[in-house]
This record gives C-alpha cells, structure tokens and sequence, in this order.
C-alpha cells in the first residue's frame, strides 16, 4: 500500500501496513513529532490579569507547550502571565496579538529564574530558549530578533530597489561617529510621508567641518549664527540696534545689541560697557537734546580696550552719533560713524 506523509514530509504508517497498537503509537508519536518542531497555535489570554499554564500532554498532540509558534490573543485587561512546566527544553517563537496596554509575561511556572515580558505597547515577536537548566529555578532566555543587514557588524546598510547594495546607500559605523555615505540627501519625512526636508553637503568640501548644535532654542526673530569654529548659537539680527528710552544716567552697564538716546543736559556722565563682549557684539549712542559739548559723555571700557588704548572714550561732539563694535582682546571696542 502507497505511503502516508504529514504535511511536513514524515512518513506515518498507514492502515494495513503497520496495523495494530505499535503503528497507532507510532503515527501519534511522528505527529507530536512534526507539532514540536513546526507546528503553529493561537492562543487566546483575553481578559484581566491572570496566569495562563500552558500544558504537555503525553503522546498526544492536545497539549498547549508543545507547539514551536504561538501566538496570543484577545482583548487584555490586565498584565498576563502564561507559563511552562519546569522540566521543558526547548525554543518557542512568540508573537503579540493581544490588544490592551498591560504586559504579556512568559515563564517557568515556578522558581525564581529569567523570564521574558512583552511590554505594554510591545505587540511584537520573540524568540526565547526555555533552557530548562535548573532543576528549580530554569531560565527563559531571549534571544534577539534585530541584527545589522548585509555587511559587516559595523555597517548598516538600507536598500529599497531591489538590487545590491551600493557604497552610496551606506550608513557607516567608523567608530567614534555614524556617517552617511551618499551623494544625496538625508530625507527627514513629515508625518504625512509625503513632503521632506533635506539636508545635504556640497558637492565639494575644501575641508572637513562639524556645527556643533545650540544647547537652547534661543528667542523669536534670533537667527543661528557660528563663532566660526563650528559652534552655532542663537542670536540677534547684526546691523539694527534695539533702541531703548531716553537716558540720562548710566543704564547699569550698555547691552550689546542696543542703541541709546543719550540725554546730558543736566550733567555729564559715563556710560559702561559690558563686563565680556564676543567678536560682532555692537552698541550706538546718539546725543539725544545736542549737549555732548558742554556735558560730555563718558564711554567706560570696563576692562577692555577702545580703539586699542586701555583708556575711556569721552564723547565732546555736539549731535555725535556713533556705533562702538567689539573686534578682540586686543583692539577690543572700534568706533564706527554712523
């Protein structure tokens, strides 16, 4: 009589063959056979938090450990816990199914070892070897599914059109920095996936260069600017002063980036400049009633130069208007007519 095979390819004995208790044992035993080592269960774990004891069956296909797959099931309400005897030794692929954010723990039913939970937004996959190597206390370990594609473990390589991967489609791993190795961009989607913005490098760079990013974002109408090493900070727009109120006494020290109407009709006086002051920094002055001749204003350097003297700045110009730009240590504040 013909041969019999289970979907998996294992001869099974057929009626008139084998006929009798060893042949019926024997089939059942090839069957549990291909389960164990291909076969696939849903299982459903709905409701609230509750232990769910999977079970080993002997010599029949019934029991719900003895399958390679499983999948869970069903709306939770709680964390769940599903368990395997003690004495199990053997590797399962689980997978998620479940809806509801709790936690899906699988594990020895008893003993203090590792086991292995998918956590409350996790509805993903898992292989996991039940190691069965305490008699006590065995262990669920989990093996990691995500692995770098193609290459070497030190690149990552991402290609959608269907042919090898190319050095222009690297993301390369150099040991210090992660970089891009294309000719093209790097796309950051919208949410939508339809529209991008692009960064990109020239096409040539005379030499190599890093922006270290700003620690904040700044304020309003500030635009990025870099110190020329590289590192980008938050500013305001060079060449349009702030103007302040009408003074007529020292403001507690000037403040770069603004311009002050300076009004000495009663009395002359000094004005301070900033204690520290970056390459650019820049602050006007203009007499405001036309008294700078009788009442003098006074520019404080405040520790640093102006016009590269160690000395103060007197002011004796009717209707003076002027910008004062902070260069360097040795320079320090140069003056620019307005």
């Amino acid at each position: 009589m013909a041969s019999t095979y289970t979907p998996l390819g294992i001869e099974i004995m057929a009626t008139g063959e084998n006929a009798g208790t060893w042949g019926t044992k024997t089939n059942a035993n090839l069957n549990l056979f291909e389960q164990l080592t291909g076969g696939f269960s849903t299982l459903s774990i709905a409701g609230g938090a509750n232990t769910t004891d999977l079970t080993v069956i002997d010599g029949t296909t019934t029991g719900t450990a003895q399958y390679r797959m499983i999948e869970f099931t069903g709306a939770i309400t709680g964390n769940q816990i599903v368990t395997i005897p003690l004495d199990i030794q053997t590797f399962y692929f689980l997978r998620n199914s479940t809806t509801g954010s709790f936690t899906v723990q699988f594990k020895y039913v008893t003993g203090s070892g590792t086991s292995s939970t998918f956590a409350t937004t996790d509805k993903g996959d898992k292989l996991l070897f039940a190691a069965a190597d305490d008699g006590t206390n065995p262990n669920i370990k989990e093996i990691s599914l995500a692995s770098p594609p193609g290459g070497s473990d030190t690149q990552i390589q991402f290609n959608d059109g269907g042919t090898a991967f190319g050095g222009s489609a690297n993301l390369v791993w150099d040991g210090t920095n992660v970089v891009l190795d294309s000719e093209g961009e790097l796309r950051l989607g919208d949410n939508a996936g339809t529209e991008y913005v692009g960064l990109k490098a020239p096409a040539t760079v005379s030499a190599s260069y890093t922006l270290n990013l700003p620690t904040a974002t700044g304020t309003a109408d500030q635009i990025l600017k870099t110190d020329g090493s590289g590192n980008l900070s938050f500013g305001d727009v060079a060449g349009g002063a702030s103007w302040q109120a009408v003074i007529t006494a020292d403001p507690a020290n000037a403040v770069a980036g603004n311009g002050y109407f300076v009004n000495t009709t009663s009395a002359a006086f000094t004005i301070t400049l900033p204690t520290s002051a970056a390459i650019g920094d820049f602050i006007s002055f203009i007499d405001y009633a036309g008294t700078f001749d009788t009442n003098n204003l006074t520019i404080g350097r405040n520790g640093h130069n102006i016009q590269g003297a160690a000395a103060d700045l007197t002011v004796a110009t009717e209707r003076a208007g002027f910008t004062l730009v902070y260069v360097d240590s040795t320079q320090g504040w140069l003056l620019q007519n307005n």
